[in-house]
């Protein structure tokens, strides 16, 4: 029997350590319900969950950005819907001033109304504005400015004398010379009415669009059946609004993005104002710019039965640019919140998975607490018998 070591006690005192240690661990999670309270739980379990976590609050916060962008195409949506209201109004205005009923005063009054409300038209487009950034005048945002059709672009082309010329589908006879055949161009309505023709050096003769017939394409021109080689002075672009391009953030990584484009919706982007005096506007600027009150574009002349007439014809294709836009609007939305759904859903699938790694299952972490201290208070008793047992050396002292 030995007293200096008391080998049962040491083991005992051991053993109530580990159960204190692992009950207090036990307790630990029980309190906070988390299986993973500091990374010597789980290294691995810690690392795969926080990226977990980082996705999860990144489509959290996606689908609120979703809900933002949906805020901003209401808005200017909503202005649009004024917007066809007005024009929808201008149009009937126009088509009462077309009626010789009338008389000039009467159109006088009729011009009133139509310079007021493309003056409210342009208002809206120049004000409305979501979280202080314009939507409908292309200031905000990426903005892409407007490009109309090249005026003026050339084609030019030789041609051999005699033989059959065919002009985008036109014959034309290329006579004794250059002068002939340009002559002959002039005089056919259609070839006219897309181009002029001048002549040109070494042979060549030279086709100018004329201004409603841009475009990028190249006149098709034969020659004894033959296709012509044609160069173009400038690369033609058809025309395009100016606009205000808006990035959504709507994914939780780099590029998961997703573009809303507003267009410029005032008067003159919708063809409704020009300048002063030209044929269908009104001979002197009547029409506010909306933000201030000077004057700066001239309506839509209704003055007349023909000027009238024209009229109708612009505000109708006004009223089409708007019908596009508030659809282009519409669909952006319908996407977006199909947009928000499936975020919704990735969310869910990703915190349950998630909840797997980083809580704890109560039920089953209460059974090892009551193990653990179960063993604790054992260790407890045991130690105190330990102790006792040295007493028994007394013995062999009496």
């Amino acid at each position: 029997m030995i007293i200096n070591h008391n080998l049962n006690a040491m083991n005992a005192h051991r053993q109530m350590g580990m159960n204190t240690v692992n009950s207090g661990k036990s307790m630990e999670k029980l309190s906070s319900g988390l299986r993973i309270n500091r990374a010597g739980d789980d290294a691995a379990g810690l690392a795969i969950s926080e990226k977990m976590r980082g996705q999860i609050r990144g489509l959290d916060q996606a689908s609120r950005n979703g809900q933002d962008a949906i805020s901003m195409i209401q808005t200017g949506e909503g202005a649009l819907n004024e917007s066809h209201s007005i024009l929808q109004r201008m149009r009937e205005l126009a088509v009462q001033a077309g009626n010789d009923t009338n008389k000039d005063t009467d159109r006088a009054e009729i011009q009133k109304e139509i310079n007021q409300l493309t003056s409210e038209i342009n208002r809206i487009g120049n004000t409305i504005e979501f979280n202080n950034q314009h939507l409908l005048d292309a200031t905000a945002g990426t903005v892409t400015k407007a490009e109309a059709a090249v005026k003026g672009k050339t084609a030019e082309f030789t041609i051999t004398q005699g033989k059959p010329l065919v002009i985008d589908g036109v014959t034309i006879d290329p006579g004794a010379d250059k002068d002939t055949l340009v002559q002959a161009i002039k005089d056919n309505a259609t070839l006219n009415a897309k181009y002029t023709a001048t002549s040109g050096s070494d042979g060549k003769l030279i086709l100018e669009q004329k201004a409603g017939f841009e475009s990028s394409a190249k006149p098709v021109v034969k020659s004894n059946g033959a296709d012509v080689t044609i160069t173009m002075d400038t690369e033609g672009k058809g025309a395009e609004s100016a606009k205000s391009s808006f990035v959504a953030q709507v994914g939780a990584n780099e590029n998961q993005t997703m573009t809303l484009e507003f267009k410029d919706m005032r008067a003159a982007a919708l063809g409704i104002t020009g300048t002063k005096g030209d044929a269908g506007f009104t001979a002197e600027n009547t029409v506010t710019k909306g933000t201030d009150n000077d004057a700066i574009e001239a309506a839509l002349d209704v003055s007349d039965a023909k000027n009238a007439g024209n009229a109708i014809t612009k505000l109708q294709s006004a009223i089409n640019k708007v019908s596009g836009e508030r659809s282009k609007l519409g669909a952006y939305q319908n996407r977006l919140e199909h947009t928000i759904n499936n975020l919704g859903t990735s969310s869910e699938n990703l915190q349950a998975a998630e909840s797997r790694i980083r809580d704890v299952d109560m039920a089953k972490e209460m059974m090892t607490f009551s193990k653990n201290n179960i063993l604790s208070q054992a260790a407890q008793a045991m130690l105190a018998q330990a102790n006792q047992q040295p007493q028994g050396v007394l013995q062999l002292l009496r």
